[in-house]
């Protein structure tokens, strides 16, 4: 029998509807487990219990809130065994990796902890005669966030943590393909003392997406997806009235000077590259050597490295990394494959036709290699999202600035060397939203905020921190006086008011 995945709606599950799409084991290449996929009628029911819990959630002090995210981090930490093995049954990722997904979305919610002082507003006493102003942020109301397969803990908490504590509902629809955790983290904000209502999630395909766009009530979504879907939501959901952040895909590049520590890159190299098998929007798949002999250098050392990697399920604990998503990831990653080595790319480690002994249906594909990789390769401009690692020569510092700037994403990019003035040139000048000097995956630390640019984002506010603030909350300006009495010449009233 398999096991049912239904929505988390007012407090409990809820199910619904006959439509069910299915959930992967990616070590066995088999079905665990189907979950249910929500129509505008399920959504509709989950905005009713929105808004029957929103007065009095947006009427709760943030001090209060503040204690439901102190409670909701102790429980996930508790729990955080049961979830990360939950995770890699449904992603693939090694238990290792999927504690970090966890960690690091807790990171947010340990910032949303302190959301009292976050929501204070401005004061200015005597801005006039006898006349404060003060602003307050307020909470929008229902909102809600689409998240990708990648992250199903991380992202998630990231969205929902930021928006619930600045005292919104929250109505998530996670990926169809591991819905699992996200369920999982909504029973545990009911149980560290979330009323029911203001965490649900629903499940659904694109007719969900498309119910999340048009509803009336929905006032800003957040999403985290491919760059063609992220345009696609960016562009509906704005024309609907709606605040709407959303980021796509990416092409990280990782930039190696001269003077760089080889050993230290490659090490570094092969976790961002290969980690959780490529699929992070993070990742560093475009490596660029600055001079031949430093391509040279780099690449003789990364091919034992990565000969070297071990793929295994996920609960392999010696493993580097497990298997991909589905069998059609897997497959559009190998057609990447062929298609950088049928536009010249020197396939140098090929990790196409991978198996493992008693797993040979899991979607496996293993560290693959490519030099000599050009600009104008389509499989360059393409994001693969797989254990695929692309050399791109550069033949001097300002090629290699212009590589990443001139890429049609922006996500993230990586500098490596010993030298202080290149690395703060390339800070400067690069036309990239996130910049790592010697770091291969720059994600910015929860207090400060996550974004892309380019095709890499849509929108005008980043992820968490207190761009994460502003984006689920709207400003309100108050202009006081309290009249002693006196009343002034008549003729003051038609004139537009000055503070002089």
């Amino acid at each position: 029998m398999l096991r049912d995945i239904d929505h988390f709606i007012g407090g409990e599950s809820f199910s619904s509807g006959t439509r069910i799409g299915e959930v992967f084991d990616p070590n066995r290449g088999a079905v665990q487990a189907q979950v249910r996929l929500g129509t505008s009628a399920d959504l509709q029911t989950a905005i009713d219990a929105a808004n029957k819990a929103l007065p009095a959630w947006s009427a709760t002090n943030p001090q209060r809130r503040a204690r439901v995210m102190f409670a909701f981090k102790a429980l996930v930490e508790a729990h955080m065994n049961e979830l990360a093995e939950l995770l890699s049954s449904e992603h693939g990722k090694v238990i290792a990796d999927s504690k970090g997904d966890i960690q690091r979305g807790l990171e947010v919610i340990e910032f949303c902890c302190g959301i009292p002082h976050a929501l204070k507003g401005e004061y200015t006493v005597g801005a006039g005669p006898g006349i404060d102003v003060y602003s307050m942020r307020q909470p929008l109301g229902i909102v809600a966030g689409i998240t990708p397969f990648n992250f199903p803990a991380m992202i998630p908490m990231w969205m929902f943590g930021v928006a619930i504590a600045c005292g919104n509902a929250f109505v998530l629809k996670p990926s169809e393909r591991d819905p699992s955790v996200p369920v999982r983290l909504a029973e545990l904000m009911k149980e560290a003392g979330l009323p029911d209502g203001i965490l649900q999630v629903v499940n659904g395909d694109k007719e969900m997406v498309d119910a999340i766009l048009d509803h009336h009530d929905v006032k800003a979504v957040s999403f985290v997806g491919s760059s063609d879907i992220a345009q696609y939501i960016y562009s509906r959901g704005t024309a609907n009235g709606k605040r709407v952040q959303a980021f796509g895909g990416a092409k990280n590049h990782g930039i190696v000077m001269p003077d760089a520590d080889l050993d230290q890159v490659v090490n570094d190299l092969a976790g961002a590259a290969f980690g959780s098998a490529g699929e992070r929007c993070m990742a560093l798949p475009v490596v660029v050597p600055v001079g031949e002999k430093t391509a040279n250098d780099l690449r003789e050392k990364l091919i034992p490295a990565i000969e070297g990697l071990r793929v295994g399920v996920s609960t392999d604990a010696d493993a580097h990394y497990g298997p991909v998503i589905n069998a059609a990831h897997k497959a559009r990653i190998e057609q990447y494959i062929q298609m950088c080595a049928d536009e010249g790319g020197e396939l140098v480690v090929d990790g196409r036709g991978f198996t493992l002994q008693g797993h040979e249906d899991g979607f496996f594909v293993g560290p693959t290699l490519f030099d000599h990789v050009k600009p104008h390769f389509r499989s360059y401009q393409e994001e693969i999202f797989g254990p695929v690692l692309q050399i791109v020569r550069a033949d001097n510092f300002e090629e290699a600035v212009r590589l990443p700037s001139e890429h049609p994403y922006g996500n993230g990019v990586a500098i490596f060397t010993r030298n202080g003035h290149a690395a703060r040139e390339f800070a400067s000048r690069v036309n990239v939203g996130m910049v790592g000097i010697n770091v291969p995956i720059p994600v910015p630390v929860a207090y400060h905020t996550f974004g892309g640019w380019k095709r890499s984002g849509f929108g005008d506010t980043n992820q968490h921190g207190m761009e994460g603030v502003k984006f689920w909350t709207k400003v309100k300006t108050v202009t006081q006086r309290w009249p002693d009495g006196g009343v002034g010449e008549a003729a003051n009233a038609f004139v537009i008011p000055t503070m002089g």
